[in-house]
C-alpha cells in the first residue's frame, strides 16, 4: 500500500513537471510567433529602433518578409552605382545624391562593390554610413587628387564597414560634431607628396577660446577597430587628444594603428 501511494506522488509530481515545461513551451512558442501577426508598419517600426550592424542586418536574414521589410527605404536608403531604375525610392547612384536627399538620423547603406567616388562632400546633419559588405574592403570609397577630404563632417556622424582612400589629401575632415569611425580602412596613396596627405583631420574647437566651450559642444572623434595606412600622421587636429587602448603593427612599408581617439 506505501508502495502504491509513493508511486502515485512520483507520477504526480512528473506529470506537474511536465505540465509546467511544457506550458512554458507553448507559452515561449506563441510569443515567438506572435510577433508576425503584427501589420509590416508596426513590425518596421519595432525595426526602427535595432541598430543598423548588427541587428537590423541580422533581422534581415530570418526570412523574406523581414528581409523586405528591414531593408525598407524608410529605415535606411541605399547607394547602388549599377541602378538602372532611379525612381525607385530610397536608392541612389552616388553618395553625394543619397546625402542631400537624406533626413537627420538616417542610415545610408553604400553597396559592396566597385568604388564610389567621394570628393568634398559635406555632410551638415545626422548621419550614418554603412558599407554593404561582409568586410570593410567591400565597399571603397576614393578621393581623387585636387580634393581637399571625401567626406568632410559638420554633424555628428558615424562610418562603419567602409574603406575610404585619398590619393592626396584628406580622407576624413571633421568640423564640429560628434565623429564614430568603426570596423573602417583609410587609406593614403603612397606618392612623392604623401607628406601632404593625413587620414583624419579635426579642425574642431581650433576657434575656441577655452577648453571647456570646447567641451561643452561634444566636438569628439572616436575610433575603433580601424586600419590607417599612410599619410603623415595617423591624426592631425588642432585640439587635445587621448588615445585609449593603442596598437601599432609595423610592416615593411606601413604603419597599421587601432585606437581609440577622444578629446579631453
Amino acid at each position: 500500500m506505501q508502495m502504491e501511494i509513493e508511486y502515485e506522488e512520483n507520477e504526480t509530481k512528473k506529470f506537474k513537471r511536465f505540465n509546467k515545461t511544457g506550458k512554458f513551451a507553448a507559452a515561449a512558442a506563441s510569443s515567438s510567433a506572435s510577433i508576425n501577426n503584427l501589420d509590416d508598419g508596426c513590425l518596421m517600426h519595432i525595426f526602427s529602433f535595432l541598430s543598423p550592424l548588427p541587428d537590423r542586418y541580422n533581422a534581415a536574414r530570418v526570412c523574406q518578409r523581414w528581409h523586405y521589410l528591414a531593408g525598407h527605404p524608410r529605415l535606411w536608403l541605399r547607394v547602388d552605382r549599377s541602378i538602372k531604375d532611379l525612381s525607385e525610392p530610397g536608392v541612389f547612384p552616388n553618395i553625394e545624391s543619397a546625402v542631400s536627399a537624406a533626413r537627420p538620423g538616417d542610415t545610408i547603406l553604400i553597396a559592396a562593390g566597385g568604388i564610389h567616388h567621394a570628393s568634398n562632400i559635406q555632410i551638415e546633419k545626422p548621419l550614418c554610413l554603412i558599407g554593404g559588405g561582409e568586410r570593410p574592403d567591400e565597399t571603397t570609397l576614393i578621393c581623387s587628387r585636387g580634393s581637399d577630404s571625401a567626406l568632410e563632417f559638420l554633424s555628428t556622424c558615424k562610418l562603419a564597414n567602409l574603406t575610404v582612400k585619398a590619393e592626396l589629401g584628406y580622407c576624413l575632415l571633421h568640423r564640429s560634431g560628434k565623429l564614430t569611425i568603426d570596423g573602417c580602412i583609410l587609406q593614403c596613396e603612397s606618392n612623392p607628396l604623401d607628406y601632404l596627405s593625413c587620414p583624419i583631420v579635426s579642425t574642431a574647437g581650433c576657434h575656441a577660446v577655452f577648453p571647456s566651450t570646447f567641451k561643452a559642444r561634444g566636438d569628439r572623434v572616436s575610433v575603433s577597430h580601424t586600419r590607417i595606412e599612410g599619410g603623415t600622421k595617423a591624426v592631425l587636429t588642432s585640439g587635445d587628444l587621448a588615445l585609449q587602448r593603442v596598437r601599432v603593427i609595423y610592416a615593411r612599408t606601413s604603419h597599421y594603428f587601432w585606437f581609440d581617439v577622444d578629446y579631453q
